[in-house]
């Protein structure tokens, strides 16, 4: 059946999103606050800012009216930057339709309150409004490129989650279903930090050993805070979890390995961003998630010296030896 969804946030995700919702047959429009996008898509079928070379369907309209974009949209896409969440979601709300389900898309975590996406939800639009997070190992690209990927649907509503499945299932998309929201969302957060981190070892020149020992001390460092916020442990040995993991500190096209492995070379963080044509989440969400650890009083190496060189002028070199001279101790 036909749905009319709306995505806000035009970059590469939501652009891929858009694609795959048109190629399964439904309405799409897509939110930018870009004029310029916003021309490219309706005009020319392409973004001409993000995913350059994928022809977009007819069924996709774009448009820089966020009231127009929810009229009648029973799948709201947040497909924005989080640190963007709380001013869209408070733009959004008052046109949001009742039976509306609200689709997150964004990896992130607030920086000043230390909420996920699905608490900003709930404190501005209801905590009767059924949410989903949307996660996993998935580059938008490779996505829009018919390539296999899989990926999760999580959602305390079962029914808004299968939901969610069957509209953007696609030949190539296989959504899986999760009711653990939490697990989800930190695994698809903190996997930034972390992929920042590996990124920084590879740009120091390590190599394969030095990767893997980052990767599996990682998710040691998100199981711990995720368990502490009441996350499933399967989660995050599942597709949210290990698998966007190992994808984000891996793959080339990964933007938050990107600016590790610029910072490993000696590249200032600045001069790193300015050439950037999308947002690394991992940049803001490294501060979240030290604040988080830090009211919980959880031990977060890795993530307190990524924050280091983030913030505190610490070169990368000195990082990791920082970390390789932690003392010793049991691996469990």
């Amino acid at each position: 059946m036909t749905k009319r969804i709306a995505i806000v946030g035009a970059g590469s995700w939501g652009t891929a999103l858009a694609v795959i919702g048109a190629r399964s047959g439904h309405e799409v429009t897509l939110w930018s606050r870009n004029p310029e996008v916003v021309r490219s898509i309706n005009e020319q079928r392409i973004n001409g800012s993000y995913l350059t070379d994928i022809s977009i369907p007819d069924r996709v309209t774009a448009t820089n009216d966020i009231d127009s974009a929810l009229d009648g949209a029973t799948l709201v896409l947040l497909a924005a930057p989080s640190h963007a969440a709380r001013t869209l979601l408070t733009k959004m709300s008052p046109a949001l339709d009742d039976d509306a389900i609200i689709v997150s898309v964004s990896k992130g975590i607030e920086i000043e309150t230390g909420k996920r996406i699905s608490e900003i939800v709930k404190e501005i639009a209801g905590g009767a409004r059924a949410f989903v997070c949307l996660s996993g190992p998935s580059f938008a690209k490779e996505v829009v490129a018919g390539q296999p990927t899989a990926i999760v649907a999580a959602s305390k509503d079962a029914a808004a989650a299968r939901t969610v499945q069957a509209d953007f299932s696609f030949e190539n998309l296989r959504i899986y279903t999760n009711a653990d929201v939490i697990g989800v969302e930190i695994g698809g957060s903190v996997k930034n930090v972390m992929a920042i981190a590996a990124g920084m070892t590879t740009g120091l020149g390590l190599g394969s050993n030095s990767v893997a020992a980052l990767i599996t001390r990682g998710l040691a460092e998100i199981t711990r805070l995720a368990r502490r916020e009441g996350a499933h442990l399967e989660t995050l040995m599942g597709l949210a979890g290990l698998g966007d993991l190992v994808l984000t500190c891996t793959g080339s096209l990964s933007r938050n390995r990107y600016v590790g492995e610029q910072l490993g070379k000696g590249i200032p963080l600045d001069e790193i961003t300015a050439g950037m044509n999308e947002v690394a989440e991992g940049i803001k969400t490294t501060l979240a998630v030290k604040h988080l650890a830090g009211r919980a009083g959880l031990e977060m190496p890795i993530t307190n010296e990524v924050n280091a060189v983030l913030y505190e002028g610490k070169s990368v070199q000195s990082a990791v030896t920082e970390l390789m001279s932690r003392p010793l101790r049991e691996e469990l």
